[in-house]
């Protein structure tokens, strides 16, 4: 056996996982709020925001202190409507869901005694008074216009989301640009804006960019540290694995531009801070292997499967690896390391036609082994 066969399958292709952005940041808020009758807390009644643009609903009942809260509300105008449990319509009411500086929340206090009393009324983003059915002091004319101000902001931006969101679902890259641009220009201290157009940089070919774009993002995500409920971004789990993301991508960037050693760094960097290691340890195993650097791509490899057993291509490295490394014995015969021929049969059994399938049965021809030939894919 010449060991010229190692060679064949050395151009493996490095997996690119990731290449699609996470969701968008959505602007919403959290609702939370108060429902009495004339002072006196309603406990299990139904709370129904009904956005009036889009018509989605929001339903939550309020607890033993009349109280009720919900999240992931996106900011505009919505019907507020409260129904006993008996299915009684006690109030309905017009508010606005709109952001605040002052508050973590949007406020809502509802008495349904003004209903009957013809003098109904829900404060949002005020914090009222505490006596029921004492009118809250009206907006000035400046809070008045940075209410609408805001509002056409949020409004502005949901349109700029979902442009960017419908030409990513389309993989249309190039025009996913403009609206991820006019988001970052809009609101710099969203990550994940700038996660989503290294994407799209990335798949354009655009890697200088993407880099750029990626570097930004992680700055912004770690210089952030604070936690606000109406912002999923900022919740520290989903921001580590998105930065975790954003170093994969950023690594893949660099060996797209053949910077080797920066593209190691970066995948050493997520597989460290990732929950979900496999894909980073895969592409550093795939990467040190297509380098040649055999006992590197060994350790990544193990690392791959012990974070997913099931990953067919990190077998077939492992094997192609160790298969690298063996030596002719004094008869002449090819010589690979313990562990093999186990990796190449493991991938046949994860991945029967898969794409490497025909160099791992060359590969195990070459050693003497008996290729079996009854893997079946596994049932889901």
């Amino acid at each position: 056996m010449k060991k010229q066969l190692v060679f064949v399958v050395l151009a493996v292709l490095l997996f690119s996982h990731g290449a699609l952005p996470v969701g968008a940041q959505k602007l919403s808020a959290q609702v939370e709020g108060t429902v009495t009758d004339a002072g006196k807390p309603l406990a299990n009644v139904a709370v129904v925001l009904t956005n009036t643009g889009t018509g989605k609903s929001f339903k939550i009942r309020t607890d033993k202190n009349g109280k009720f809260s919900v999240v992931g509300v996106p900011y505009g105008d919505y019907e507020v409507e409260i129904t006993s449990s008996s299915g009684e319509k006690l109030f309905k009411q017009k508010a606005s869901v709109a952001p605040s500086e002052a508050s973590a929340a949007s406020t809502m206090k509802i008495d349904v005694s003004e209903t009957k009393s013809g003098t109904s009324q829900s404060q949002s983003e005020q914090a009222g008074s505490e006596k029921s059915g004492q009118q809250a002091p009206k907006p000035t004319p400046e809070q008045t216009e940075a209410i609408k101000n805001q509002n056409e902001k949020a409004t502005a931006m949901n349109a700029l989301i979902q442009q960017a969101q419908n030409a990513v679902n389309a993989k249309d890259w190039q025009d996913a640009l403009s609206p991820l641009q006019q988001l970052i220009a809009a609101d710099p201290t969203q990550w994940q804006f700038y996660s989503a157009l290294g994407d799209a940089q990335l798949n354009l070919g655009q890697y200088d960019r993407a880099v750029e774009s990626y570097e930004k993002g992680i700055h912004t995500a770690e210089g952030n540290t604070a936690v606000d409920a109406r912002d999923p971004s900022t919740d520290p789990a989903k921001k580590k694995a998105g930065i975790a993301k954003m170093l994969t991508n950023e690594g893949n960037a660099y060996l797209k531009s053949h910077k080797t050693n920066e593209a190691v760094a970066l995948y050493t960097r997520a597989a460290a801070m990732d929950p979900n290691p496999a894909i980073a340890y895969f592409n550093l195993c795939a990467m040190q292997f297509n380098v040649g650097n055999f006992d590197g791509a060994l350790a990544a490899c193990d690392k791959a499967i012990a974070a997913d057993p099931n990953k067919a291509d990190a077998y077939f490295i492992k094997g192609s690896a160790l298969y690298g490394n063996g030596k002719l014995d004094d008869a002449n015969k090819y010589v690979v390391p313990p562990g093999t021929v186990e990796a190449l049969n493991k991938y046949l059994e994860l991945a029967p036609d898969g794409a490497h399938a025909a160099d791992v049965k060359a590969m195990l021809e070459a050693l003497g082994v008996k290729v079996e030939t009854t893997y079946k894919p596994k049932k889901k």
